[in-house]
């Protein structure tokens, strides 16, 4: 696998299946800190809570995570307020994780360099 960062998430319209099991930790080595969990459906996703020292922190983060997202055209579910911002990455054209969820996380990360 290469190094997430220079690759560019690929528009998903479904009809592929969503990583398993063993293709997810694969993915979840090459990105820092992000968890694994399933929702109410069953769905894999990865979250990760980033933690600054005051609202406008947070808030300038979850602003260049939106630049990004947008570049990407791959969009996380965010909640954010003071000294916090959760993000929340999914896939839901295949209804899991594909490889665009890591490329995301990945670019990321690389907001605060971790």
């Amino acid at each position: 696998m290469d190094d997430l960062t220079k690759k560019k998430c690929v528009p998903c319209e479904g009809g592929l299946p969503p990583l398993d099991y063993d293709e997810i930790h694969k993915y979840l080595k090459k990105v820092n800190g992000w968890d694994v969990k399933k929702d109410e459906k069953k769905i894999f996703f990865i979250e990760k809570k980033f933690n600054f020292k005051n609202f406008l922190e947070s808030q300038s983060f979850v602003n260049l995570v939106g630049e990004i997202s947008e570049n990407e055209g791959h969009h996380p579910d965010i909640a954010f307020g003071w000294g916090y911002a959760n993000i929340k990455i999914t896939t839901h054209a295949v209804e899991g994780l594909s490889e665009n969820d890591f490329i995301l996380a990945s670019k990321i990360d690389k907001i605060l360099n971790v």
